[in-house]
């Protein structure tokens, strides 16, 4: 998901315990770090300070006194008794990411780090499997309690250690210390020698912490990228049009009150680009991404004043602006987003026409039809948080465990062979799953830190400021104005702003470039909406909150479009099959639950017939949302695509112990 990410520290800011290279550790350290003196279960404190000795485990710091009065019970673990322990870790973890500022980027590698450690704590019990951190083989007399066990302590080590300083930690670390209790695992258990599973547990994520602050992500300085700089001044917002020294090169935004996309206040009202280091990450089932930091590169997007591309960019400009025409639930115009006539497209195109019929009933999918205001709102707003706003990323986490639980207890990894219980099937499929949204991660901000690339905003404001580019006998002419289009984008004149005609609104801008867009946010948005109407192009803003606009960081490509495909394609492979259980799939987004404004009018059910076709609509949400432009969205769906078969093909050579013959 490209998703707004101002910084978050989610890791500590200490310096790394090493800076050597990243072998899989293949024995257990001589000796233990020193174990830290913690509360007893009774008592229950909490962490509040570096968790780092060792590169893992020894707390200090502020403690924090947990209402408890006697130890808990493990009988809390019968709130869901079907989950798997993994499943239980993932869950914590999205809780954790709703909390903390949305950096999809980040967020993708904490679960991804967090998986490995999970597969390898699970695959140390297996004969044949190979560890992704850890080259070990233990034996236990009950090799599910072990795993249990050593999984757990592996999650909980490396959680602690990524949200330790995150927006949110004190809830975050007293629900991993939770879990733990819950479970009944001693917090104070640190010791990383020995074969018992905690040890084993512990030693995993000795190996993923010290990992992380050596994988190129720049963990230990909050992830910044000291060598980008922006080519542009800051847009301000509040203000008419914009000036870009180069218009094909990303902007920052200065918003009078910055807020992040989960109500975090930001104190910089100017955004600081995020990620832009992230191409040189190491990946998962990517290449790496050399000098450029560019693992997949497809070459360049379209571009302003490009002979060859100028025209492709215009015209994607336009479709922008077309969308964003469409957000008025006060129009008649209805859509019908049935899986029967909507999906079913061709990778990076949108020419798909829906399914004939749905596979679990061979019957046709019924007609969904919606007002088309309504449903491009819920679209745009539904795809830039996900639920509870676990980013892209634990959006696609939170859809394959909804898919598992319809698909449960006949579960068979790639749909054939035996079936396996809950907690191999959950350890294996975030381990493929959370693989691939770190490569489509790093795949896709590698393209925006090396092409650095312009966002709607700035390109709507630049080129309807100069003028339009259609007609050069008509005043206000320019090559990279915008394109003039009727009842879309026209020139303002003195006919058309007379009393009662379309432009009259406009009166006094006479020459200038007129778009019919969304208004802007209104004053009161539980009560009103901002709707559509003709407006200066100069003021254009996207579909999105005052307090956001649009995401801190480079447009090419969609960061949505490349997680949701390449979690996608491993859904498929995982489960045997492109559709969704039931052969459907979907949310309901109740009447008056929009965030933007008021709306939507009427309870919408957005529904999608296969993974590709949920993953497709997350990237054109962003359209209609006016955050990417059409260039965007389809690279990164191919980007994504690539991303998303190479972690499955790679992760099954982990399940069968071939990497590395």
């Amino acid at each position: 998901m490209d998703a707004p990410t101002p910084t978050d520290p989610s890791a500590p800011m200490d310096p790394p315990a090493s800076t050597d290279a990243l072998p899989p550790i293949d024995a257990p350290p001589p000796m233990d770090p020193p174990m830290p003196p913690r509360g007893s279960r009774r008592s229950r404190r909490m962490v509040a300070a570096a968790v780092v000795v060792g590169v893992i485990l020894a707390a200090s710091g502020l403690a924090i006194a947990r209402p408890w009065t006697q130890p808990p019970s493990c009988a809390a673990i019968a709130n869901h008794p079907e989950w798997s322990v993994a499943r239980r870790w993932d869950e914590a973890a999205l809780d954790a990411i709703r909390r903390a500022l949305p950096a999809p980027t980040v967020h993708a590698r904490n679960l991804f780090h967090m998986s490995a450690a999970m597969w390898d704590a699970w695959a140390a019990y297996d004969p044949t499997a190979s560890g992704y951190f850890v080259h070990e083989k233990q034996t236990a007399s009950d090799v599910t309690a072990a795993r249990n066990e050593a999984i757990s302590y592996a999650a909980y080590r490396v959680l602690t250690e990524r949200y330790i300083k995150a927006v949110g930690a004190d809830k975050d670390l007293s629900e991993f210390d939770d879990l733990m209790d819950s479970l009944c695992y001693p917090l104070d258990v640190t010791t990383t020698t020995g074969s018992s599973p905690a040890a084993v547990g512990n030693r995993i994520a000795q190996a993923a912490i010290a990992y992380g602050l050596a994988d190129g992500s720049n963990q230990a300085t909050g992830y910044n990228d000291p060598g980008y700089k922006p080519q542009n001044p800051p847009l301000v917002v509040a203000k008419p049009g914009t000036v870009m020294t180069d218009p094909n090169r990303w902007q920052p935004l200065q918003i009078e009150h910055m807020i992040s996309q989960n109500g975090i206040p930001v104190v910089n009202g100017v955004q600081q680009a995020v990620g832009t280091v992230w191409g040189h990450v190491k990946a998962f089932g990517l290449p790496d991404g050399g000098p450029t930091g560019v693992p997949i590169d497809p070459g360049p997007p379209p571009r302003i004043g490009d002979p060859a591309t100028d025209q492709a960019l215009k015209d994607q400009v336009v479709e922008v602006i077309r969308d964003s025409s469409r957000l008025d639930p006060a129009e008649t115009a209805t859509i019908d987003i049935s899986p029967g006539v909507r999906g079913n497209n061709t990778l990076g195109t949108n020419d798909g026409s829906g399914h004939p019929v749905d596979p679990a009933t061979g019957k046709p999918y019924p007609p969904n039809v919606v007002n088309q205001g309504d449903f491009g709102r819920v679209m745009a707003e539904f795809w830039a948080d996900g639920p509870n706003s676990e980013t892209p990323p634990g959006h696609w986490n939170v859809l394959a465990n909804l898919s598992s639980d319809e698909l449960a207890p006949g579960l068979r990894i790639g749909g054939r062979g035996p079936v396996v219980d809950r907690l191999q099937w959950d350890v294996k499929l975030y381990f493929a799953l959370n693989g691939a949204v770190h490569d489509a991660g790093i795949a896709a901000w590698g393209l925006k830190g090396y092409y650095d690339t312009a966002r709607p905003i700035s390109m709507i404001r630049y080129m309807g400021g100069l003028g339009q580019s259609s007609d050069p006998s008509l005043p206000s002419y320019s090559k990279e104005g915008l394109p003039l289009v009727p009842d879309l984008i026209e020139l303002i004149t003195k006919a058309s702003t007379a009393p009662g005609q379309r432009h009259a609104a406009l009166a006094g801008h006479e020459g200038q470039v007129a778009i019919r867009a969304w208004a802007g946010n209104p004053k009161d948005p539980k009560t009103q909406v901002g709707g559509v109407t003709w407006i200066l192009a100069v003021d254009w803003v996207p579909y999105q909150l005052p307090t956001f606009v649009t995401p801190a960081f480079p447009a090419y490509a969609s960061g949505h479009s490349s997680f949701s495909r390449a979690a996608a394609e491993v859904l498929v492979g995982f489960t045997g099959s492109e559709y969704f259980p039931g052969g459907i799939s979907g949310y309901t987004i109740k009447a008056g639950s929009l965030k933007f404004e008021a709306g939507p009018t009427s309870d919408i059910r957005l529904e999608w017939a296969t993974y590709y076709d949920a993953s497709d609509q997350a990237g054109q949400s962003r359209l209609w949302g006016g955050i990417h432009i059409q260039a965007d969205d389809f690279t990164g769906r191919e980007l994504g695509s690539a991303c998303g078969k190479a972690a499955w093909t790679l992760a099954q050579r982990y399940y069968d112990g071939s990497v590395g013959s």
